[in-house]
């Protein structure tokens, strides 16, 4: 396949039902899949490397829980900066912190939206005065703390 269709493919419902299958269960073994959708694993085979090949399928991962880790604390901070041409710098300084598991760069009131984690609300409040408040580029932060996640999903294919 080329780059080129890689960049064009399109699922159909037999991608579709793959890719919930797998992101419900990313162990499923191709065989179990071929059962569950009358076709052969070759097939499942071929699709999940074409979705791999077009960037739809990116890899598969772990997924953790942070609160068993001790990770008590979400939160949520809105950065402005103090130049739009800081973003790449400012980027690179929040991306070392340890306690930024999401950054986003936005529209509206904010630059960049970031994600942290932290242990306690202690250590929020070091990260915040003495590592991201700390940033040259950053001119000022808003931050929201989460108090729970009632919600959390991935996109439906």
């Amino acid at each position: 396949m080329t780059e080129k269709s890689d960049a064009h493919y399109r699922i159909d419902n037999l991608d579709k039902s793959i890719l919930m299958a797998l992101m419900e269960n990313a162990r499923t073994p191709y065989a179990e899949l071929a059962k569950r959708f009358a076709v052969s694993p070759g097939t499942i085979h071929v699709r999940v490397e074409k979705m791999k090949q077009a960037g739809i399928i990116e890899g598969t991962h772990v997924q953790v829980n942070a609160k068993k880790l001790g990770y008590d604390v979400c939160c949520f901070i809105g950065i402005i900066l103090k130049s739009a041409r800081d973003y790449p710098v400012a980027l690179a300084k929040l991306e070392q912190l340890t306690e930024v598991v999401e950054a986003y760069y936005t529209t509206g009131h904010y630059n960049v939206f970031i994600k942290i984690m932290t242990r306690s609300i202690d250590e929020l409040q070091q990260v915040l005065v003495n590592k991201i408040q700390v940033i040259d580029e950053i001119q000022s932060t808003e931050t929201l703390i989460s108090l729970q996640q009632p919600i959390n999903k991935d996109v439906t294919p």
